[in-house]
């Protein structure tokens, strides 16, 4: 047998890969930078922007790996040979260290920000671990989504010499592409999980159902930040409509393919896009 420049001689690939595989790398990286980017907008200094995002980054981390350790049985009795602890490439061992490493990492580097930033960066990850051991089955799936990205902003302007709130709507717009982000991730496992006995919001309202929710949430989600900001001028009513064009992308998609994961690719775009426009916008985010 061969092998990749990537695999072990055995053809499976090594751990760091299968590490890198087991982290959910797309939404821990999109996490990560709108991080960077509200911690640009928040004005915080280079260190502790850094700093900042460091925290963040291990929080995702850390629950990244720890749904896959937690969810290694519910994958392999379900044959998801993309998950690296399912198709035998790590153990689940190895990948639940990984996840209480990067927790730890995360606790330290989230209080070397302050206590109130801190706390705020802890919440967020606390959200994801919460998921992960349970309120993924429950209706309240929502709910550590809905939390966990509204209070990303806060982190940011908590962070500063001066901790202030952020804006009312750039926590509102947070939640509501939280809530899109959750019911985008679900979609194309829905099967998958109820066979596990998996019920959470969205195998509770239907693939369509679910598919539609989550476009019309994200279009929601960059009215508020258009009405949000002082004084919205040309380019930022083109900038909505733009967005809102992607939402009705997303509709179409959704009622084409519901359990696509062009959904999810959708809504971490325009959480993507929504930061740049913001951040061209001149305002505040306090």
């Amino acid at each position: 047998m061969t092998t990749g420049p990537g695999d072990t001689p055995s053809g499976r690939p090594g751990i760091a890969r299968a590490l890198a595989l087991s982290c959910h790398p797309v939404p821990t990286l999109a996490v990560t930078a709108i991080s960077a980017g509200l911690a640009a907008l928040a004005g915080l200094s280079f260190g502790r922007a850094a700093l900042l995002v460091a925290a963040v980054f291990a929080g995702q981390l850390s629950i990244g790996w720890s749904n896959d350790a937690i969810d290694a049985a519910r994958d392999r009795a379900t044959d998801r040979s993309d998950k690296p602890v399912a198709s035998g490439a790590v153990s689940s061992r190895v990948v639940g260290v990984a996840a209480g490493v990067a927790l730890v990492l995360a606790v330290v580097l989230s209080l070397a920000m302050g206590w109130q930033p801190g706390l705020a960066a802890l919440t967020v990850v606390a959200c994801g671990w919460l998921y992960n051991v349970g309120l993924k089955g429950t209706a309240l799936s929502f709910v550590p989504y809905a939390i966990a990205f509204g209070a990303l902003p806060a982190v940011a302007t908590l962070a500063l010499p001066v901790p202030a709130w952020p804006a009312s709507w750039a926590m509102i717009a947070g939640a509501l592409f939280g809530v899109s982000a959750h019911l985008a991730n679900v979609l194309p496992d829905l099967d998958d999980d109820i066979d596990t006995g998996v019920r959470g919001l969205p195998h509770r309202l239907g693939a369509r159902a679910t598919a539609v929710a989550c476009p019309v949430l994200l279009g929601a989600a960059s009215l508020v930040i258009l009405f949000g900001t002082a004084g919205p001028d040309g380019w930022q009513w083109a900038a909505a409509a733009g967005l809102l064009v992607l939402a009705g992308a997303g509709v179409i998609a959704g009622l084409r393919r519901p359990t696509s994961r062009a959904l999810f690719v959708i809504v971490i775009a325009a959480a993507l896009i929504a930061v740049v426009l913001f951040a061209g916008s001149g305002q505040s985010l306090t």
